[in-house]
């Protein structure tokens, strides 16, 4: 502003610099107000494009699913199904048409454990033949036959006879794990030697990288009948669904890093592995978009690559006979490393219950002469209160050791099970035959040992105490005609096997 000579002041004109911040400033504001607009509709598409394929996931009931607490870990139990309906021709001729085999198993069964404070995924693989009591019943089957009745059978057989609690459930089909690793574009494996799988397909005629399309990725990771070519002979890989399992947690590891590699920028690729798998998935019904998301942001930076993989260490078992029905080749729980396992990669410790508030019934279930009596007395020696002591049926030979328990006594089960080793697993009833809510039916090689102390620097360091030698009268009985020590057929394998030579794996870089 300037001033005439009679000291009035007179408006000046603007300058053109004046004009120009002017400009730049309105424009900037306009501008601003632009990008907000495009954030806001752009966040809105999402949205709506989320809950567009969110519709299109299969929703399916689970009312025994437990419930998540706040910030608490969680588990997603993950489930490939080996349902045959829908295959085409070209896949049933490896796979079987639903007509052939009828229903569908739990092929893949994979606790994902969450923990929110640390921002942590850890991932146990339940072998599909651990044979397992079915919920409300006195018979058995091996875990993969729950999902035949339906997934809240499979959930309810986990959290009842493992003591694993499941909040969400996730299954995925033959046509998602395809629809997956085309979208991607196919997943590079290196294959050490030549392998091969008459049961799932798998025929790999040379060494090398090899870029394996959805068909040729599922016929690895179902190849649980594999054979190696090393020396100019074919040989069987002994360990059959085990090392497949294997095989299996090495494949996740290289598709997520494939996927991390890729970054997945391009839409019509993101778009693609969305659809090829949404149509594919089923999640229980509680299971919520806004789960999904928050889920998706607060994990986002796991690199499943690092991410600690295991399966639960079990007893082979060939030529099963149970209730005079041969099951084949199964698979039983191994104590107290499956707890060990558990507590390690899950986070559930033992409950806090003293023993002596704790009443056990004893049924021998192994035919083994004078067991009930000698186990009763080793518990008590551990501070148990011991209700009735007899004979069970005898069902099979070797035996599992179960602990039967009705509802409101899981955790009173817990703490009996980390009392015993060998073959013991759990199982819920609506009434024991004893009329105790805690009821023991002993099976072949079951050692009682007290549990691990505090100050002990290895679960398993505690020394076993044996039915015939934990006690004085126990001492003086008459010593039985076989063994309860006697260990079940075939020693517990390990849980964290590395790679075999013949294993594929990552492509050299």
């Amino acid at each position: 502003m300037t001033y005439q000579e009679s000291g009035q002041p007179t408006p000046t004109r603007p300058t053109h610099s004046n004009k120009a911040r002017k400009s730049r400033a309105k424009r900037l504001r306009r501008s601003g107000l632009i990008i907000a607009l495009v954030l806001i509709l752009l966040g809105g598409s999402f949205y709506l494009y989320a809950l567009f394929r969110f519709n299109q996931i299969n929703k399916v009931g689970v009312s025994s699913l437990s419930k998540t607490i706040g910030s608490q870990p969680f588990n997603i139990l993950l489930v490939g199904d080996n349902t045959r309906t829908g295959l085409n021709p070209a896949q049933a001729k490896y796979f079987g048409t639903a007509a052939q085999v009828g229903g569908g198993r739990s092929d893949v069964t994979m606790i994902a454990h969450f923990n929110p404070a640390n921002s942590t995924v850890s991932l146990v693989s339940i072998p599909r033949d651990l044979f397992m009591p079915i919920p409300n019943s006195t018979t058995a089957n091996r875990v993969d036959d729950a999902l035949n009745v339906s997934p809240e059978q499979l959930v309810k057989t986990i959290e009842d006879d493992l003591g694993i609690p499941i909040q969400r459930y996730v299954e995925l089909n033959f046509d998602s794990f395809q629809n997956v690793v085309n979208a991607l574009g196919g997943v590079k494996m290196y294959f050490p030697m030549p392998v091969k799988d008459a049961y799932s397909g798998l025929n790999v005629k040379t060494p090398g990288c090899k870029l394996l399309n959805g068909f040729q990725a599922l016929e690895l990771v179902r190849a649980r009948h594999l054979y190696y070519y090393e020396n100019g002979v074919w040989t069987e890989d002994p360990l059959g669904d085990l090392s497949r399992i294997r095989r299996d947690h090495e494949f996740l590891k290289v598709l997520a890093a494939q996927v991390r590699a890729k970054g997945l920028l391009n839409p019509l690729e993101l778009n693609s592995l969305i659809g090829g798998v949404t149509k594919y998935l089923t999640v229980d019904s509680g299971f919520t978009l806004t789960d999904m998301i928050s889920i998706a942001e607060q994990f986002r930076n796991v690199n499943l690559s690092n991410t600690p993989t295991i399966t639960l260490p079990i007893a082979l078992e060939n030529n099963f006979v149970y209730d005079n029905a041969n099951y084949g080749d199964v698979v039983f729980p191994a104590q107290p490393q499956d707890q060990q396992v558990i507590d390690k990669y899950l986070g559930l410790t033992v409950p806090n219950i003293p023993t002596s508030a704790i009443t056990v019934s004893v049924m021998n279930g192994s035919g083994t002469y004078d067991q009930a009596t000698q186990v009763s007395q080793s518990l008590r020696a551990l501070g148990y209160k011991i209700g009735t002591v007899g004979n069970a049926k005898v069902r099979s030979t070797p035996a599992e050791t179960i602990i039967r328990y009705t509802p409101g006594h899981q955790q009173q089960a817990e703490v009996l099970l980390n009392s015993l080793s060998g073959a013991v697993i759990m199982g819920m009833v609506q009434h024991t035959a004893t009329g105790t809510p805690i009821e023991l039916v002993t099976g072949t090689g079951l050692v009682v040992a007290p549990p691990p102390s505090a100050s002990s620097s290895s679960p398993t360091s505690a020394t076993p105490t044996t039915a015939a030698s934990t006690t004085t009268a126990a001492k003086t009985a008459q010593p039985s005609t076989t063994a309860v020590t006697a260990p079940i057929t075939l020693p517990a394998t390990q849980s964290n096997q590395p790679l075999q030579p013949w294993d594929p794996r990552a492509c050299p870089s």
